[in-house]
């Protein structure tokens, strides 16, 4: 058993000679320890008390490396999803980006017209439907945590088509790659939700980002004298976008490793619907 006082020199605590023993004669021998170990010119020191910022310490690191634990999980896997998003860029697009060629031609060389871009304004508005409705009807719980983030674009689409047709343009029905699109989705929401969430991520946040530039440089080639609702958003965009990043986070945190890896591994398949959409522009 360890004694229950150390004996340190006047201000420091030193460790490195054993101390002198001293018993009380009228010490009961069952106690088996000495109450005070001292040397001349000494001070009492209770291990207790010497313990004590040491545990502090101890303790508050540990709470604070349990924090960044917690903060750093859940920061992670939206790192991890913009990661993979990033790498299927090619070279010339992103310093991140690892493929040889791009997956469509630069907007630079797209020859749009006025028809081919309702037609992707069609598409995309039964797109946009279809993931607004499957995350309101929440067949899988957390899927209403993505309700009413602000990133909504169904009805901002209705609303310019509905533009254009006051223009005398003829509004055309869906075509195969929206239909096809829209399919997917509903399939994998309720077969695959983690590869859904991948879908959900990517259209979201590909037309809050990229698409703006796409949406301003085509209408700049069709000659389009509005500014289309599609590519404006009610509130602050960065505060919406770093909203549903949250929630997606708060979700994925539940999910185990290969969970998660199911809805990275969807991410070229929803860069390849998001590209079969665009197609009616280039």
């Amino acid at each position: 058993m360890a004694p229950a006082w150390l004996s340190v020199p006047h201000g420091a605590l030193s460790l490195d000679r054993a101390p002198s023993i001293h018993f009380r004669p009228d010490q009961p021998a069952s106690r088996g320890v000495p109450a005070v170990l001292r040397r001349p010119g000494t001070v009492a020191v209770s291990v207790a008390a010497l313990r004590r910022p040491l545990v502090a310490t101890v303790a508050a690191a540990t709470n604070t490396a349990a924090a960044a634990s917690v903060e750093e999980r859940e920061r992670t896997f939206i790192e991890e999803m913009r990661a993979v998003a990033m790498r299927l860029h090619s070279r010339d697009q992103s310093k991140y980006g690892e493929k040889e060629a791009p997956m469509e031609p630069p907007v630079a060389k797209w020859r749009p017209t006025v028809e081919g871009y309702l037609r992707f304004l069609v598409d995309s508005k039964l797109v946009f439907e279809t993931l607004e409705a499957i995350v309101d009807s929440a067949a899988i719980p957390w899927y209403a945590e993505f309700r009413s983030t602000g990133l909504e674009r169904s009805e901002p689409l209705k609303k310019d088509l509905e533009w254009f047709r006051q223009q005398g343009h003829k509004i055309p029905e869906p075509c195969a790659p929206g239909i096809t699109y829209a399919s997917l989705l509903e399939e994998l929401s309720v077969k695959e939700p983690y590869a859904f969430v991948c879908h959900f991520y990517n259209v979201y946040f590909a037309h809050s980002a990229g698409g703006r530039i796409i949406g301003k440089e085509v209408a700049e080639k069709i000659h389009l004298q509005k500014e289309l609702e599609f590519y404006e958003w009610e509130g602050d965009l960065s505060q919406l976008q770093q909203n549903i990043r949250g929630k997606l986070n708060q979700v994925a945190s539940g999910w185990s490793r290969a969970e998660k890896d199911r809805c990275l591994d969807e991410m070229e398949k929803a860069f390849a619907c998001s590209i079969d959409l665009r197609r009616h522009m280039f």
